[in-house]
């Protein structure tokens, strides 16, 4: 998962991003461990309170889940829980914008289809 981090998204939400990047692309499977916020810190060179946070949110979501002592893993439903808001996400910020600007442009839905 090791990647450089930019400027243009904040911190812990790149690493809540790296980790479900490697969740949906199969690289972390229900079960594995997660690194934990301090490996996060070291590898990036940042304060483990920003890794917390953005590891604390897939926690929140259900997607990892923290064993007491022990560390960070994926949680069963992990990758389906990521499909089903990327999919949510995908038709917010694409699909209905796209329907209403073919409804103001007279284009029907059969016509969109086509298109796509």
């Amino acid at each position: 998962m090791k990647h450089s981090l930019s400027n243009q998204k904040p911190i812990f939400q790149q690493i809540r991003e790296r980790v479900e990047e490697a969740i949906l692309d199969g690289l972390l499977q229900p079960e594995d461990q997660v690194p934990s916020t301090n490996e996060f810190a070291k590898e990036y060179q940042i304060n483990p309170a920003t890794a917390g946070k953005g590891v604390n949110e897939l926690v929140d979501k259900g997607v990892i889940y923290k064993k007491r002592g022990v560390g960070m893993f994926v949680s069963e439903g992990a990758r389906q829980i990521l499909i089903t808001e990327r999919k949510n996400s995908f038709i917010e910020q694409y699909i209905e914008p796209m329907k209403a600007e073919a409804k103001r442009l007279g284009i029907t839905e059969d016509d969109l289809k086509k298109m796509l």
